[in-house]
């Protein structure tokens, strides 16, 4: 037995354990959960799922597990080790498409939900965001709140779907203003806290008056940066990552991952047929800005107003959001 055979058959026994019940009642429903490589505790992505599963606990009384993969050669095994304990197994981010897709080939008894990627198989439920809209708001308070005609994007790893972040905050800075300078640097990854800082700290040097972060624990960086730092802000992503420097990250854009995992454990929980496809965008509640509480200073009544102006026109399909670097490149502004 190699090796890597043996790490997993303790990493098994170990998860037996840890799932072992301390009584002799045991929830009839099981949830699991494979975080991506960032893990718990980075205050964004993985949290904001691991939030749907306590919800999920307490409201419906399922028990949840968690394994923390430590590299992308772990997922793989970690998916298929967390499916036989549980009714349903999520996988968190568009890296583990192919390991759930044969994963899922597998096992076809099982079922599994993804995060941020569409797998075509009758036992998985794929979950998307239309986060290019949510962006489209970052991009047009951006720009309204700051003085300065250049504003910042920091990207975690240079893909299409944070491409689509990028693309939506383009448009709608472009919205507010068609000749705002927007500079977009990516860090290569999304745990590089460092980079992330070192980055943002460039941008504003560069004279940027807001960076917006869609770059998971490396958007950390940035909201360590601004908080030595006059006069510029940062909007966090995912989850509500205002208190993390009031008055400093002027908003998040929600990405309500712990809304669309809970939907799906309702369903579980019940013993019914879970959907092919979960597509949640602005009109669904799943992504949006929070309430400025820390920033009602710089963020005025008028400007909020014309924000709702921006949401409705997008919700009823008068401006349409591009999902591209290329199709916000030539994004006109709607007049509303």
């Amino acid at each position: 037995m190699t090796f890597r055979r043996i790490s997993f058959a303790l990493l098994l026994v170990s998860f037996v354990v840890a799932c072992a019940p301390l009584n002799h009642t045991q929830p009839h429903v099981r949830l699991g959960m494979v975080t991506d490589v960032g893990g718990l505790g980075d205050q964004g992505y993985n949290d904001a799922t691991y939030a749907g599963l306590v919800r999920a606990k307490q409201q419906l009384g399922v028990g949840i597990n968690v394994l923390q993969p430590q590299s992308d050669a772990d997922f793989g095994a970690m998916l298929g080790v967390m499916a036989v304990h549980d009714d349903e197994t999520f996988a968190v981010g568009y890296s583990w498409q192919a390991d759930l897709a044969e994963v899922a080939a597998r096992m076809p008894n099982r079922h599994f939900t993804i995060l941020d990627s569409i797998v075509d198989a009758p036992n998985v439920t794929s979950i998307t965001f239309k986060e290019e809209e949510g962006s489209f708001l970052a991009g047009a308070i951006a720009v309204l709140a700051t003085k300065s005609k250049t504003i910042g994007f920091l990207g975690g790893q240079d893909a299409p779907l944070i491409r689509k972040f990028e693309a939506g905050y383009v448009a709608g800075a472009r919205e507010i203003d068609p000749a705002v300078h927007v500079l977009v640097k990516y860090v290569g990854g999304f745990n590089d806290v460092a980079s992330g800082a070192e980055l943002s700290a460039i941008m504003f040097d560069e004279g940027a008056g807001v960076v917006y972060t869609a770059a998971g624990k490396a958007g950390l960086g940035a909201i360590q940066v601004v908080r030595g730092r006059t006069g510029v802000y940062v909007i966090g992503v995912n989850v509500d990552q205002d208190a993390l420097a009031p008055g400093k990250v002027l908003t998040s854009m929600l990405k309500r991952v712990d809304v669309a995992v809970f939907r799906v454990a309702e369903l579980a929980a019940a013993h019914r047929a879970r959907p092919a496809r979960l597509v949640l965008g602005l009109k669904e509640g799943g992504v949006g800005l929070t309430t400025f509480r820390y920033t009602r200073a710089i963020v005025t009544p008028v400007m909020i107003a014309q924000l709702g102006r921006i949401e409705a026109a997008i919700i009823d399909g008068r401006i349409r959001v591009p999902v591209t670097r290329e199709a916000a490149a030539t994004f006109t502004p709607v007049a509303l």
